[in-house]
């Protein structure tokens, strides 16, 4: 019943070059390729005997290995430069970050700046004012001076208010020079680290597209080597298809079997349960395995228009059913003698040979109905079944 730095690490992580790759695939398939030769595959359009299926199954199977062994490296290498490609990521959204704040601090002191401009002009705007109102009071003479002037004191007053008026003004030179020096100084600083940082992202972008292309290359050799295997395989499915039709034609006709287990061949019988894989790709001793050779059995005397089909890989019992159906294979509720009788129920299900019909009753014969690989035969229901009718 059963069946910036992260480039360097690449080469760190000793993930291979492409030119490498192909060597080491040329290598490892030269040999595979030579047994396909040898065994007929290559330039050969028949095979003869059953028996030499198996040197071709066995080459394409060693083709599978070793492009398997390459895919594995491929897809290894393939998870390094994913993890390159994800910490090139990580650092260009810290750099995108860290230049998208720096460049928010650029603006606002731009701003102010500006606005600093603003008042340095409105200051030159006064100093200008102050300085022709000195340079009116400056043109008098000392006597003009003291003859406009009410007294001494208000001359005095005068006086003093041109020195404070002085004062001020180079007071107002020294801030404006000060303020235009550090704004200066901060704008370069900002300009320099933000000119820097474009420069990191750049460079990072950079090596992501290059690992980016690295592994876009490495993908489609991935892809180039499942298709190959995918091929093969289906070669090895169809070699073995046709090693099981000769198998039947050939040899279970010639097959003594017990009439105690039901007519089932020796060669399977007697063997341990599933030890033998039998001309349809099945265990031995189950009940998959001793229905399909009832079938191949009936088909050689006649009383069935279809020989057993090669379900091997998707033989359980509960799976008959529908592969019968996509291959046109009658299926109802309906038993007739020489019909399998099909029940789908629990994780394999069970496949019975219907021997004999009564009603609602079938007498049938089957195989490891008790999960312990022996035959059995008896008269049962046939509610919860479906029957074959190949």
């Amino acid at each position: 019943m059963k069946y910036g730095k992260l480039i360097n690490s690449i080469s760190k992580n000793k993930i291979m070059p492409n030119k490498q790759i192909a060597k080491e695939v040329s290598t490892k398939l030269r040999a595979a390729i030579l047994l396909l030769a040898a065994a007929g595959i290559v330039g050969s359009a028949a095979v003869a005997h059953a028996d030499q299926f198996d040197a071709q199954i066995n080459a394409l199977q060693q083709q599978n290995a070793a492009a398997q062994g390459v895919l594995n490296g491929l897809t290894s290498q393939a998870g390094s430069y994913q993890a390159t490609i994800d910490q090139l990521q990580a650092q260009i959204n810290a750099v995108q970050a860290q230049l998208a704040a720096n460049q928010a601090q650029q603006a606002d002191l731009q701003a102010k700046i500006d606005a600093n401009q603003r008042e340095i002009d409105a200051k030159k705007t006064s100093l200008a004012a102050d300085v022709k109102a000195m340079y009116i009071d400056g043109s008098m003479t000392t006597i003009e001076q003291l003859a406009t002037s009410k007294n001494l004191s208000d001359y005095i007053d005068k006086e003093e208010y041109r020195n404070s008026v002085q004062t001020q003004l180079n007071q107002k030179i020294k801030e404006i020079a000060t303020l235009q020096a550090e704004l200066q100084r901060q704008k370069i600083q900002l300009d320099t680290l933000v000119a820097s940082e474009k420069a990191e992202n750049d460079q990072l972008s950079a090596n992501q597209a290059q690992v980016n292309q690295m592994l876009a290359y490495n993908e489609g050799q991935q892809a180039a080597y499942n298709s190959q295997i995918s091929s093969n395989s289906s070669k090895i499915a169809d070699l073995r298809r046709q090693q099981a039709i000769l198998n039947a034609r050939y040899n279970i006709g010639n097959f003594r079997g017990d009439p105690g287990n039901g007519g089932y061949p020796n060669v399977w019988a007697y063997a341990p349960q599933d030890s033998v894989i039998d001309s349809w790709g099945m265990y031995n001793r189950e009940c998959v395995s001793y229905t399909a050779f009832k079938v191949h059995q009936d088909f050689l005397a006649g009383r069935n228009s279809r020989d057993m089909p090669y379900w091997g890989g998707v033989g359980n019992a509960n799976q008959w059913d529908d592969n019968a159906r996509a291959s046109g294979i009658p299926v109802d509720y309906n038993p007739t003698v020489g019909s399998i009788a099909i029940s789908n129920s629990g994780f394999y299900g069970h496949a019975m040979y219907v021997a004999a019909v009564n009603g609602n009753e079938i007498y049938v014969q089957q195989y490891n109905a008790q999960l312990n690989g022996t035959y059995s035969e008896g008269w049962r229901y046939t509610t919860g079944l479906v029957f074959i009718h190949f």
